[in-house]
């Protein structure tokens, strides 16, 4: 009992460090758990399945709890996990629906820092630069960073929401990101 109440108090960084090291599953397991309502909110996005989320949370958990030892750039767990989990769950659907077009979702490349710098907790510089600089972007591109990054809405769902085509879509998000990193570069 006093194990779990120490876990509990460590930041996701500390218990994923503590269950590499130790390969204890206790650890990965509090982990885990501490996210099972987003990786269900995540699966209902895209499986719209219950049972199917179940299934997929379960098979997600076995995987990691063997694999995520391999893995040495997780910086911030819960964006990691949350896109490992929207990228399981596209397989799943890829897999039953080999014909499926994927392309309304995102490529591995729109995670990468502006991501981090969203889901940062902590009021940091670069994430009051980030902001001043949102404020900056075309009507178009902040819509379409906000909702892609912050909301977590996927290509189609912004189109969906704003009449925006895909393509278009596609585009402000990456002028966006574009623009906003060089506006931090220039306010850094």
């Amino acid at each position: 009992m006093l194990r779990k109440k120490l876990i509990l108090k460590l930041s996701d960084e500390e218990i994923l460090q503590r269950y590499k090291v130790s390969g204890k599953s206790e650890y990965f397991g509090e982990l885990y758990n501490r996210y099972l309502p987003e990786l269900y909110g995540v699966g209902l996005k895209y499986l719209h399945n219950a049972e199917k989320v179940q299934n997929a949370i379960m098979h997600l958990f076995t995987n990691l709890l063997s694999g995520i030892s391999q893995y040495d750039n997780i910086d911030i767990f819960r964006t990691w996990i949350y896109s490992v989990m929207k990228n399981h769950c596209l397989q799943i659907l890829q897999a039953e629906n080999p014909g499926i077009m994927l392309d309304s979702c995102p490529d591995e490349k729109e995670f990468d820092e502006v991501l981090y710098l969203f889901n940062e907790e902590e009021e940091t510089e670069r994430k009051k630069t980030l902001k001043q600089c949102l404020k900056k972007l075309p009507v178009e591109q902040r819509i379409a960073v906000i909702r892609f990054f912050m909301e977590e809405m996927s290509y189609q769902d912004i189109a969906d929401s704003t009449g925006y085509n895909l393509k278009q879509v596609k585009s402000y998000i990456q002028n966006g990101k574009l623009n906003l990193k060089n506006c931090m570069k220039v306010n850094s």
